[in-house]
């Protein structure tokens, strides 16, 4: 017992453990507001409330064992996570299956003899965040010429074309913005960067014209001007604002009763924000703001205090992330951005989405651990 307790403490005084005590906070939080749904009946399947801890256990313990792998050898055997990540998203287009009826995506696979889905693209993610991290340290010095610059575009866009093509635009999103951080701290010249940044309003009225359907058009509208939009469009942002504005500044409380809370579509899932207000008010917002914040720039110091490029780049990547998560679903919640079924990061409900958090955050941590420079936060 005495050599398990040493062993514990040795690798606790090794790791970040500050960053995975952040996790595990959020997690356990979004446990408890999970549980105050299914108490209140607005969550009518006990699997959602046991996939949340069950999986958030679970990725600690994946976080733990890849944070004593060193990010290298990932970084090395990424032809074996590559095959497995991409077969799984080829899959989804065969066999893919909708979450919830009134979402066009398939972006989800069956377990088979289970009840339980999970999202390939999201798996996806952390594998291409290693991969391309790879591939930049690797070419970091010619990354500006025609040809190399061409073959990291393609390594980028592969991965955002299968999600798009999976019905998944917000997934589609979030791994283009990895895309372009890890690119631009790689060193991107600015010969190529304006040139894209003057492209984007004309990209943004072609996109308009020829490729976004009438529903997409219809959400974009509703947050340029909700007074003329469709209400079927805009019911489900305008009863989240109803529910952080019923919180006020204290909230009325995690478990509140049946009749106080303003019922609002997906809730539990990517609208867990909007229960935060109602339940711990302005200042609770505030709180988990502010902790979402600290996991961000924890992760950031981590990329700064990498011993080499490729684990700089990995840090970024899933900095990237999970800062683009947390942008769009606040963004989403408070009506300023369209809904594009993006989560909050460790507080929205979703097996998948928390087991893979987790694994970036395990990520990381191989980072810190095995770069071994003197720590800034503990």
């Amino acid at each position: 017992m005495k050599t398990i307790f040493s062993a514990v403490g040795r690798y606790i005084r090794e790791t970040d453990w500050l960053l995975m005590l952040c996790c595990a906070s959020l997690s356990g939080f979004s446990t408890l507001l999970i549980y105050s749904l299914y108490r209140n009946g607005e969550i009518g399947r006990l699997n959602t409330l046991l996939v949340q801890p069950a999986m958030a256990l679970c990725g600690m313990a994946a976080a733990v064992v890849l944070s004593k792998i060193d990010y290298h050898s990932m970084a090395k055997m990424w032809k074996w996570h590559t095959v497995f990540c991409y077969g799984l998203s080829l899959l989804v287009f065969p066999f893919g299956v909708q979450r919830v009826e009134w979402v066009d995506d398939k972006a989800w696979l069956q377990i088979p003899f289970t009840s339980l889905s999970f999202q390939p693209s999201e798996l996806l993610k952390i594998s291409f965040i290693i991969t391309f991290a790879y591939h930049l340290s690797k070419v970091k010095d010619r990354m500006n010429n025609i040809k190399q610059l061409a073959l990291l575009c393609l390594h980028g866009a592969i991965p955002c074309a299968i999600i798009h093509f999976q019905g998944d635009d917000g997934t589609a999103l979030v791994m283009a913005v990895i895309f372009a951080s890890m690119l631009f701290v790689a060193g991107l010249s600015w010969k190529y960067i304006l040139p894209v940044l003057a492209a984007i309003p004309p990209a943004a009225v072609v996109a308009w014209q020829f490729l976004l359907d009438d529903d997409k058009k219809a959400r974009i509208l509703a947050v340029l001007n909700p007074a003329l939009a469709d209400p079927a469009i805009t019911w489900q942002q305008q009863r989240g604002l109803i529910a952080i504005g019923n919180g006020g500044v204290w909230g009325n409380g995690i478990f509140m009763e049946t009749g106080q809370f303003r019922y609002v579509p997906e809730v539990y899932n990517d609208f867990i924000f909007t229960y935060i207000g109602e339940t711990v008010g302005f200042i609770g917002c505030i709180a988990v703001l502010a902790a979402l914040a600290f996991l961000c720039i924890k992760i950031l110091h981590n990329a700064k205090r990498a011993q080499d490029d490729l684990g700089t780049y990995i840090c970024v990547g899933v900095f990237a992330m999970m800062a683009i998560q947390i942008i769009i679903n606040i963004g989403m919640c408070l009506s300023m951005l369209p809904v594009i079924g993006v989560t909050l990061p460790f507080l929205s409900a979703g097996g998948t989405s928390t087991g893979t958090l987790y694994l970036g955050i395990g990520v990381v941590l191989s980072v810190y651990v095995h770069s071994g420079k003197d720590r800034l936060f503990g």
